[in-house]
């Protein structure tokens, strides 16, 4: 303001100064034509008194400069309303022009009027159109920032309102800038329903920033914790081993001496109840509390019922390799050990015999109070039938029995409650050999056994299936005799020879050498040929074939049928000889050289001639 005034007065000054010279020159000179006056000089006032040097311009620049405010673009600054409209602000900041702001930014200011003093952000001093660009709504979100860093090196609690909901969490306006709170940071317990809380003014903690995007994490689970930690802190100082305290069920584990299904059979969550301090932890922060130990164990006040060879009834509770536990009452149990499940001395599987909850009787064999174990026998609840097993399965008797378990080497058979006895995989056929009883029969199968002997002691029975028949190789040694030929078809083959299926279900063997065809091929897998029996073993079941011998031995009753008729022959012609010379009653000299003629052609071969005289 004041430099428009020094320019104004200069202006006014030049233009006096100007009419009185031109009128003092009309006076001493003729009128002239007017000029540009190039050559006037302003630093001359108009009474041609005063001039301006330059330090003294100089001073009156700086006077001119002062009286606007040195601002920069970011800068924050303190402006006064000094106008309203339907749509914006008039600020005045002491720059050379005031700036707009629109209403919109002042919507948490209730009652703005002008001369009321407002923090605004200087966006441009001078935008496109030369006008001042201003902004209060980053002046906030500048102010909160400064605010939120300085509380998050503080650990201030501080106050925010969420504003809505977002993936993963809630938005929470902090001092009018938006920040996040995660969702595993709303409470110390799981949240899932996430719109309860919008529109809510909670108290925070700033647990993390970030400078380079200007970005905050709020956690309202630290406040908790806190006060968790403080609460816990108080009580761990007061706490005594064997102090019964009352609480309130949060969440439940083991609280009962017996074993019960779920906890919520004998407690409610937020049900107040008397627990007693069983040990503290003052590092971790751990208490471990009971509820069982207000009450009596359940082993020091045992019945009078409860005694060695006494019956009782339970429910499995648990089920283990080695046998199942009963639960007698609550907080006592016993074992049911496999080896008393069944007279039987054939393996059985303890998780496949019983099941979770089913209850059985059972007597009590051993009972140490002091120990707190009891074993029970479920087999000795009825009569051994062992005792009389000579009577009920007398040796080569004949029985149906249930097979219950097959092994690589035989056939469990189960023929009563508590009474079984094995096949052994040579005992199922007499013709057959098998790799695995399974290829006979199978688990759950009905199978008919005859009883081969009996181990009382040891409680085994010695079973066989093929004795119930009488052994086919008794009679078959008379037709498959060694040098008999059978026709075979190849059922398996390997590195050593090949399986041959024969009549009458007979199985035998031919070793790769006696495989070979006449062709220099070899008798491959299911294929059918004839073989010759080389061996025949009826002890020991074993039949070996040939069927290289089959054609090897043709080739040699050729070369023997040759031989048989080459000596034909020569002795045809001896008995010709003979007869010719029984003929001959007298030898001569002349005979006798006809006689070696004779001679000579029979031995190479001609057939001999009649003499002429004969």
């Amino acid at each position: 303001m004041f430099q428009h005034l020094i320019f104004k007065q200069l202006n006014a000054d030049a233009q006096e100064t100007g009419a009185d010279t031109a009128a003092a020159t009309a006076t001493t000179k003729a009128p002239v034509t007017p000029t540009a006056h190039d050559d006037f000089d302003w630093s001359v006032d108009r009474r041609n008194l005063i001039s301006y040097s330059d330090s003294e311009r100089e001073k009156y620049d700086k006077v001119y400069d002062n009286t606007f405010v040195q601002l920069s673009d970011g800068e924050l600054i303190k402006g006064l309303v000094v106008g309203l409209t339907k749509t914006d602000v008039v600020l005045n900041i002491g720059f050379k022009s005031d700036g707009l702001i629109s209403l919109n930014e002042f919507r948490d200011l209730q009652g703005l009027a002008i001369g009321d003093e407002v923090e605004v952000m200087i966006v441009e001093k001078e935008d496109r159109d030369g006008h001042l660009n201003l902004s209060r709504r980053q002046a906030r979100i500048t102010r909160a920032w400064e605010r939120i860093v300085e509380v998050h090196k503080t650990g201030e609690v501080i106050t925010g309102t969420v504003t809505s909901k977002t993936k993963g969490g809630l938005i929470v306006d902090v001092f009018g800038m938006e920040t996040f709170l995660p969702g595993s940071q709303i409470d110390v317990k799981p949240v899932t329903d996430y719109d309860q809380f919008v529109g809510k003014t909670m108290e925070f903690k700033v647990v993390k920033i970030n400078e380079a995007i200007k970005n905050a994490v709020v956690s309202h689970k630290a406040l908790i914790e806190s006060d968790i930690e403080a609460q816990r802190a108080e009580i761990m100082s007061k706490l005594e081993k064997g102090q019964v305290l009352e609480g309130t069920v949060k969440n439940i584990t083991d609280i009962s001496w017996g074993r019960i299904a779920h906890p919520s059979e004998v407690l409610k969550l937020d049900q107040k109840v008397n627990v007693v301090v069983l040990d503290f932890d003052d590092e971790k922060r751990r208490i471990s509390l009971g509820l069982k130990q207000l009450t009596p164990h359940p082993w020091d006040v045992l019945g009078a019922n409860i005694a060695e060879g006494n019956v009782v009834k339970g429910k499995v509770v648990n089920i283990e390799d080695y046998g199942a536990f009963l639960e007698i009452q609550p907080g006592v149990e016993g074992l049911v050990h496999v080896s008393e499940i069944s007279w039987s001395n054939s393996p059985i599987n303890a998780k496949e015999f019983f099941k979770l909850g089913d209850e059985y009787e059972a007597k009590i064999v051993t009972l140490d109070r002091d120990s707190r174990k009891m074993s029970l026998s479920i087999k000795q609840l009825t009569e051994d039938p062992w005792n009389d097993i000579e009577v009920r399965f007398p040796q080569e008797s004949k029985h149906s029995g249930l097979v219950k378990n097959i092994t690589n080497y035989g056939v469990f058979v189960e023929l009563a409650p508590g009474i079984g006895g094995m096949i052994h995989i040579s005992d199922l056929s007499w013709l057959k050999r098998f790799n695995h009883p399974t290829e006979y029969t199978k688990v759950g199968q009905t199978i008919d056994v005859m009883i081969l002997g009996i181990d009382k002691e040891n409680r085994k029975l010695q079973l066989g299936h093929k004795q119930l028949e009488d052994d086919p190789w008794n009679t078959l040694q008379e037709t498959f005799t060694i040098g008999s030929v059978h026709e075979g078809h190849v059922t398996r083959r390997d590195d050593k020879g090949a399986v041959v299926q024969l009549p009458y279900g007979l199985e035998g063997f031919a070793p790769n050498r006696h495989l070979g065809k006449e062709d220099g091929k070899s008798i491959a897998a299911d294929e059918t040929a004839p073989f010759m029996v080389i061996e025949f073993d009826r002890n020991e079941k074993r039949i070996v074939l040939s069927h290289t011998r089959i054609w090897e031995q043709g080739k040699v009753e050729e070369v023997e049928t040759a031989k048989k008729d080459a000596r034909n022959e020569a002795d045809k012609t001896k008995k010709a000889v003979k007869n010719i010379q029984s003929k001959v009653e007298k030898a001569t000299l002349g005979d006798l050289g006809v006689l070696a003629d004779l001679k000579k052609k029979m031995e190479g071969g001609e057939s001999p001639e009649a003499p002429a005289g004969e």
